[in-house]
């Protein structure tokens, strides 16, 4: 479930996936960063969910009036505050929040954005002003499915109904309209065996990966699905949008 991600990330400090070399090939034309930037404009007031180190805010959001990225993550906002201080940006603000308990004002934003991150849909369909969009972007149950039966476990391996639903349904009780659920289908190829385990190391894909017991499946894993471009790994996220 996803308090479990909730705690995964919580104790991860290590957010540069950077020097991961891999390559993407989206089947599903959804992108979350295109929708922010058409519902945008330089008054807009934004808030960003699930920050992380910030490198999205700061590399792929618009120019808006306000921009506050929140994780609940101290060490993700430390290193987000870094990443900020290299720049010239001011109309960004990086603070830790818990996005289950949500403490940012009533009918203020005009966008929220939430990627890969616990949400408290009643919570955020408050914050936003009348009218105001949803974007959510997360991981499914069937992401790495192949990976996943392999070793049979992994995120929401066991749950009986895909965090897609759940939050499709939270987000709709919660009062929103023009609510869309869009699966997001994703190709990706990994350079190299080192390059896939780093994945695995930073991400709960697979809960409580071990380089000492899961190396052999790892390498069964690669064997069947090496290709051409890499080590294919198929990802399946999904995408809403919806509005106040």
């Amino acid at each position: 479930m996803k308090t479990k991600e909730y705690e995964f990330y919580n104790k991860l400090k290590n957010w540069d996936f950077s020097q991961i070399k891999y390559e993407e090939q989206y089947l599903t034309q959804w992108n979350m960063y295109d929708i922010l930037r058409k519902n945008s404009n330089s008054q807009s007031r934004i808030l960003d969910l699930g920050t992380g180190g910030g490198e999205k805010v700061l590399t792929q959001f618009p120019e808006a009036l306000e921009i506050l990225a929140t994780d609940f993550s101290e060490e993700m906002i430390k290193t987000a505050k870094y990443n900020l201080s290299k720049t010239d940006k001011r109309n960004i603000t990086f603070r830790q929040m818990d996005n289950l308990n949500m403490d940012t004002p009533n009918d203020y934003f005009d966008i929220v954005v939430a990627r890969h991150t616990c949400i408290e849909a009643k919570q955020i369909y408050n914050t936003l002003k009348s009218n105001g969009i949803l974007i959510l972007r997360g991981v499914d149950k069937l992401d790495c499915w192949q990976l996943k039966r392999l070793f049979g476990r992994g995120q929401d391996y066991n749950e009986p109904i895909p965090i897609s639903v759940i939050d499709y349904e939270n987000i709709l009780n919660a009062g929103f309209r023009k609510v869309e659920l869009v699966p997001i289908h994703v190709r990706e190829y990994y350079k190299s065996k080192e390059d896939l385990l780093a994945l695995l190391l930073k991400t709960p894909i697979l809960n409580d990966f071990s380089e000492i017991n899961d190396l052999g499946k790892l390498d069964e894993y690669i064997e069947q699905n090496t290709t051409d471009k890499g080590i294919l790994l198929i990802r399946r996220y999904y995408g809403i949008t919806a509005i106040k």
